[in-house]
């Protein structure tokens, strides 16, 4: 579990992407840019991890940031299926996507969610489920996608993963 309130626990940025995700509180934002709170605490001083668009960034380029690696060798694992819990908030008339992948070790990518635009003011609960491809290591890739709105973003909290894997 990651609730983002004093680091990116063991969640690691991607290196060959255009921007990194950041850790912030809406306390430091720009009124209009993101939550008024983080999920955990629901408070303006909570964590929260996020992606803005801006100037420095030009639509479609990605950011991306890993789970630790999962292991398929544990029994409970290969039994059932494994599910990962998140809270997402992406508001913004020209926000961008994001794309949540199941990266196997040998980098084959498969595609667990996307999601594109405007999704409303207010942070909303996803699982999704994580199957096993053998006994292939895996890990869970978040990647947001830069919109063309300059105060838009996408913002994660509260990332979990069950007790299965």
């Amino acid at each position: 579990h990651c609730n983002f309130e004093f680091d990116l626990c063991e969640w690691k940025q991607d290196e060959n992407d255009d921007f990194d995700w950041h850790l912030r509180t809406s306390s430091t934002a720009k009124l209009g840019t993101g939550p008024a709170t983080d999920h955990t605490l629901q408070e303006p001083s909570g964590h929260y991890i996020f992606i803005k668009n801006s100037f420095f960034q030009l639509p479609g380029q990605k950011s991306r940031i890993s789970s630790p690696v999962l292991s398929r060798k544990n029994r409970n694992c290969k039994v059932r299926e494994g599910v990962i819990i998140f809270y997402y908030h992406m508001y913004g008339a020209h926000i961008g996507s994001l794309i949540i992948y199941q990266r196997t070790t040998l980098k084959h990518e498969k595609i667990l969610l996307n999601l594109t635009g405007n999704q409303g003011n207010f942070w909303q609960r996803k699982a999704l489920t994580v199957s096993g491809d053998g006994d292939e290591d895996f890990q869970v890739v978040f990647e947001g996608i830069a919109g063309e709105g300059p105060k838009d973003g996408i913002a994660l909290d509260d990332l979990t993963f069950s007790r299965d894997c």
